[in-house]
């Protein structure tokens, strides 16, 4: 079974997120991960292999930096990369990037394509559906739960207020939520073995492919920082005091009363 793992670049759930002058987010000096939830699209990915054989390639998208992510994938059990290399598309909105996966998609064999539920850094949980809908194949997301069959695929996948069983028929495009798997974490030996694992560059030419032909749907102008949460205020004086200047609060200053 070969299996093609779409995974993203993003912050480090910790980091501290820091604006420029005209709004944008400012990536220097911050630590990429895997996005946390294509971690889970990685392990199943590697555990499909292991049970039928096969391939599993994790393809990407971005700069130089994106490798880290690519040699961090190998080492949890891919067999190769692919790393569509365009750093000028980084503000891509989420129909480019499917356009471009895609296209990269349609060069390589898959029985089975994965991906992460979400991404924690956009949290637009499109870009799969719409890959999907680009290649002309089934998808389900959110899916907790994935046995294959032949060329079918059982999943069990989360929906409001509770689960959802499917039967779908290969290929696929399937997102995987927290409680899929438990994510391995990469031995000393598999990052040894994944710095000779092979990771193929492309360009957008290569892939056929003009940056001007990819205008993003959307544009984001600028980013904001949440407002720092206020502290709690004590209010003094006795309890029919303290209710009094309550009341006042809530009536002029939050005014919900």
């Amino acid at each position: 079974m070969d299996i093609l793992v779409c995974i993203k670049q993003t912050f480090d759930s910790e980091a501290k997120i820091a604006l420029t002058v005209n709004g944008q987010i400012d990536a220097g000096g911050i630590h990429l991960v895997i996005n946390p939830y294509d971690e889970y699209a990685i392990e199943e990915a590697v555990r499909l292999k292991e049970k039928f054989g096969g391939e599993v390639t994790v393809l990407t998208i971005g700069g130089s930096r994106a490798q880290d992510a690519l040699r961090t994938a190998l080492a949890m059990g891919g067999d190769k990369g692919l790393l569509i290399d365009a750093p000028e598309l980084m503000a891509a909105d989420e129909w480019v990037v499917a356009e471009i996966l895609a296209k990269a998609a349609s060069t390589l064999s898959y029985d089975l394509i994965l991906a992460g539920r979400v991404a924690i850094d956009d949290g637009s949980a499109q870009v799969a559906v719409r890959l999907a809908e680009k290649l002309a194949i089934p998808a389900a997301a959110s899916v907790v739960k994935l046995s294959i069959s032949e060329k079918t695929a059982t999943v069990i996948r989360e929906i409001d207020g509770g689960t959802e069983e499917l039967e779908i028929r290969l290929p696929a495009v399937l997102t995987a939520q927290k409680g899929l798997n438990e994510p391995r974490y990469p031995s000393a030996m598999s990052i040894m073995k994944a710095k000779k694992k092979e990771i193929r560059t492309l360009s957008l030419a290569d892939l056929g492919l003009d940056v001007k032909d990819l205008l993003p749907k959307m544009n984001i102008e600028r980013y904001m920082l949440a407002e720092p949460r206020q502290t709690g205020r004590k209010l003094a004086g006795d309890i029919p005091q303290a209710v009094g200047e309550l009341i006042h609060i809530l009536q002029t200053d939050v005014k919900v009363l």
